[in-house]
């Protein structure tokens, strides 16, 4: 924090209502994974899909747009793409996660989990997320570096080394 933003709270305002929000990762992840057909082929790839065809298939998405959502994907670092040739047939890409791909699954599994919540079938889920190994539910939780789990209304936003006032404020 600066000067400036010591002055807003000396005066009672909240400096982060006065912020650049221009500077906010938020935003800059939603620019690379904002769009319904990103997510939804991150989905059908932590479900074992990897080829373009398989992609089309099973979600329905214009073939221009698939196209362009993987280029992004692999573009960003979050997918690979590797070649495979199937006998008789001319090489062609599959994709795969990488890294930087799989630090998405949290929030990828967090939208999964309120969409059970608040918007899935009155049947149920049409997927349920069970680990592996002892076929137990899985749920995202919140947690902070020391272990403890935390409810939302127990976070408290600070202003970060980045913090930013507006220009002119």
């Amino acid at each position: 924090m600066d000067a400036r933003t010591d002055t807003l709270q000396d005066a009672d305002r909240d400096p982060r209502l006065d912020r650049d929000v221009s500077n906010c990762s938020i935003a800059r992840t939603l620019e690379v994974v904002g769009e319904k057909w990103t997510i939804l082929i991150l989905r059908e790839v932590w479900y074992g899909s990897s080829r373009f065809g398989d992609f089309e298939r099973v979600l329905g998405c214009p073939r221009n747009l698939l196209a362009s959502r993987l280029r992004m994907l692999v573009e960003e670092g979050i997918l690979a793409a590797e070649t495979y040739k199937e006998p008789g047939s001319r090489s062609r890409p599959k994709y795969v996660i990488t890294p930087k791909g799989m630090d998405l699954v949290p929030a990828v599994m967090g939208l999964l989990q309120w969409g059970d919540r608040y918007r899935a079938d009155p049947e149920g889920p049409a997927v349920l997320a069970r680990h592996r190994e002892c076929g137990a539910h899985v749920d995202v939780q919140l947690r902070c570096e020391e272990g403890h789990a935390v409810q939302a209304e127990d976070i408290e936003s600070l202003p970060g080394p980045a913090f930013r006032l507006r220009p002119g404020v």
